[in-house]
């Protein structure tokens, strides 16, 4: 956890002297009370830019925060054009997702009726040069919160379950091992039988109650 705080007084050092970034958020479970922290819990920083276009292209400035051993680049067409993503493993274990705005497309979520899910998991403030977070809303914390489904929704995800548990009985009597696997692991355990036990979790509950992820 100290290498993890090292890094994060490193970014936001970093970021007050460069010009080009105006603001910087942390984000996800490190900010959100109702989610699980541990020393592998990862640092999600949200960088605003005039223009994030060269921070995109280049990944010079990565290094800044110590050697990358590993990384995964997504541009803005991956997010509707919002933003970009590098997600970072450095050599010392700690891993940084780094969200890339530039100005326009940041203020554009800001000025939405509804908190975007990322920030309605929590978030804090780190460096706002311009004031440009000062309209934001303050997060709920309850996207993680399980709902209560509809009636139909209940009915449909209980039917879907005891139909699809006729593949699993179909490809065992064919000795097809991998497909009713991948019936019973995915299908009717992920999709099914998991939103099944949370709902009877949150009902026990008053619906107020995350399982987090996967249970």
């Amino acid at each position: 956890m100290e290498l993890r705080k090292e890094k994060l007084e490193t970014i936001i050092d970093w970021a007050k002297g460069n010009k080009d970034i105006k603001t910087v958020l942390l984000t996800s479970s490190l900010v959100n009370p109702l989610a699980p922290v541990d020393e592998f819990s990862d640092l999600d920083i949200e960088l605003v830019f005039d223009d994030n276009s060269k921070y995109i292209s280049s990944n010079d400035w990565v290094n800044h925060f110590g050697n990358p051993i590993a990384m995964i680049e997504e541009n803005e067409s991956y997010f509707d054009d919002k933003y970009a993503m590098k997600m970072v493993l450095y050599d010392d274990y700690v891993k940084v997702d780094f969200k890339l705005y530039s100005i326009p497309c940041f203020l554009e979520e800001v000025n939405q009726n509804e908190l975007c899910e990322d920030w309605d998991i929590g978030y804090k403030v780190l460096i706002d040069k311009n004031g440009i977070t000062k309209e934001m809303k303050e997060p709920t914390h309850q996207v993680s919160i399980i709902k209560k489904p509809t009636e139909q929704k209940f009915k449909q995800v209980l039917n879907d379950f005891w139909w699809d548990t006729t593949y699993v009985a179909k490809c065992l009597a064919r000795d097809e091992i991998f497909y009713a696997k991948f019936m019973s692991e995915n299908n009717i355990r992920t999709d099914y039988l998991i939103p099944l036990i949370e709902w009877y979790i949150a009902n026990q509950h008053d619906w107020n109650i995350t399982t987090n992820k996967y249970g």
